[in-house]
């Protein structure tokens, strides 16, 4: 990868990191489908009684080999969800945003070397290229989190959106510094 095309690559995760930024702190997109639990203290009791570990939980329990009508019995006539608990959780505020900066910076940096493998010469076709693999990226877990686990519509577009425009902001970057084509080629 040449420094021009690194340099695109994090410029692009800068614009990334923003407009994620501006969608969840400035735009509802960030509370989209999430809701608060208004009498939370009854739960917040129960749980460490409940649950021996921090972890990611699933409700009813689907014990091996239940049959799955039995489960989806379970779930057609009683409560059902997903729970991410921690007893008591050490967050950093800013740890979690240099952890999703690395993570767009690691997204940028690949669609970037990917792009620079092209032959898109026009603004438009490298702008299109970041499109088509923001969708692929939006789609990847969010339509299967909304599919499987029952996440809100709401909030499934929310995401889809939000990721997908940070790849378009990440393209705008991407293709004003005219990466792609023969001239940048990393081979």
């Amino acid at each position: 990868m040449n420094k021009r095309v690194f340099l695109a690559g994090v410029l692009s995760a800068v614009a990334m990191f923003l407009w994620s930024g501006l969608a969840h702190m400035a735009l509802p997109l960030g509370q989209a489908g999430i809701q608060q639990i208004d009498k939370e203290e009854p739960l917040l009791n129960i749980l460490p009684s409940t649950l021996s570990a921090p972890g990611f939980y699933m409700f009813p329990k689907m014990a091996p080999g239940t049959p799955e009508s039995d489960y989806q019995k379970k779930i057609a006539t009683g409560p059902s969800g997903l729970l991410v608990y921690f007893p008591s959780r050490d967050f950093s505020f800013g740890k979690s945003l240099g952890i999703e900066f690395l993570t767009e910076l690691i997204q940028a940096l690949i669609a970037v070397y990917l792009l620079s493998l092209t032959a898109l010469g026009t603004f438009g076709g490298r702008l299109g290229f970041y499109a088509m693999l923001g969708l692929i990226a939006a789609f990847a877990s969010n339509v299967s989190y909304w599919n499987w686990y029952g996440f809100p519509v709401s909030y499934t577009a929310a995401y889809m959106f939000t990721g997908w425009m940070g790849y378009i902001c990440a393209g705008l970057v991407a293709a004003a510094m005219k990466v792609g084509g023969p001239k940048t080629a990393t081979a």
